[in-house]
């Protein structure tokens, strides 16, 4: 039995007018992500739904099954149950985890091992990068074969890249066909995450026209960058890609996902996202299943922020 995934639409072109003002954006996004309460023990329950919304990547070159292994090890146990067990209710400790470990598809292979070797393959997903990550410069015969080897390795995420210079001649409909290839190359065995590498797009409208046709070819989630742009995930760009869910789930009632990618470091990076997502989407999309953070090296200050809470009210 396979997982439940978004549906291809039609194409269509009218839900790609869109124009935006630029000073207002940014106006909007600071003043739904400001968020001025969290202090205390507010900082560590943040800190720790951050983490259980956290796809932990490594996407290196000198990527190895040992240090994916340490990865994985990371994400499923990313802090010793003693720490938590005055701040968290006891029921909820097992469930303190990241939602999934991203990586190459070569190493998918690695995750899937090691996950099965500490019994989370059925709490943490693993998400793997493919379709010439991240440039996606390659033919489209090949992006498919990587998609199908990544799942054939284990995944049950795919986090491809979009066309980018389909997408700067105004293609939006070659872009399309592009991601309904890689929907279906995934089917219902893996959720589909499209990035729009936004520092390449060129304008906002760009991005809210990238978000639509990936919704539209049957993304489950939309994601900001791959984290190797100059530009990565920021807050205006985010609430554009808000205003494409929301329009587009008021138009299709098709669900789809949000994930900031690359630039988010810090608890108050992604206290910020997480304040922008409630104040737009609702309470209810900040769960696995609707948001993720892409990051590295989040989970250090996450530590950091829940380690000191905790010894200051210990």
């Amino acid at each position: 039995m396979g997982i439940k995934v978004n549906n291809i639409l039609p194409y269509d072109a009218s839900l790609l007018k869109v124009n935006f003002s630029l000073p207002e954006l940014n106006k909007n996004a600071l003043s739904l992500s400001e968020n001025s309460t969290v202090t205390g023990d507010y900082e560590v329950a943040w800190a720790l739904k951050a983490l259980m919304l956290t796809d932990l990547t490594t996407l290196a070159g000198d990527d190895t099954a040992s240090n994916v292994r340490r990865l994985c090890v990371r994400a499923s146990l990313p802090f010793e149950p003693q720490l938590l067990e005055k701040s968290v209710e006891e029921s909820l400790l097992p469930d303190i985890h990241c939602a999934a470990v991203c990586v190459y598809p070569a190493r998918v292979a690695d995750a899937y091992k090691a996950l099965k070797q500490l019994d989370k393959l059925n709490e943490i997903s693993i998400a793997a990068v493919a379709t010439g990550f991240p440039t996606g410069q390659y033919s489209l015969k090949s992006r498919l074969e990587e998609i199908n080897y990544a799942i054939e390795s284990g995944a049950t995420e795919i986090d491809i890249v979009i066309n980018r210079p389909l997408a700067l001649v105004g293609d939006w409909e070659g872009v399309y066909n592009e991601v309904v290839q890689m929907r279906k190359a995934c089917g219902d065995r893996a959720h589909l995450k499209t990035i729009l590498a936004i520092g390449e797009l060129g304008s906002m409208e760009n991005v809210y026209k990238a978000s639509m046709v990936c919704m539209l070819a049957g993304a489950d989630f939309i994601k900001t960058s791959t984290g190797k742009e100059a530009v990565n995930a920021t807050l205006p760009v985010g609430l554009v890609m808000i205003y494409a869910i929301q329009e587009f789930k008021r138009r299709t009632q098709q669900i789809v996902g949000l994930k900031p990618a690359g630039g988010v470091r810090t608890v108050r990076d992604a206290i910020a996202w997480m304040t922008l997502i409630k104040n737009t989407l609702g309470m209810n999309w900040l769960q696995p299943e609707l948001f993720r953070f892409g990051a590295s090296g989040l989970l250090d200050d996450i530590e950091r922020v829940v380690r000191e809470g905790i010894a200051q009210h210990a």
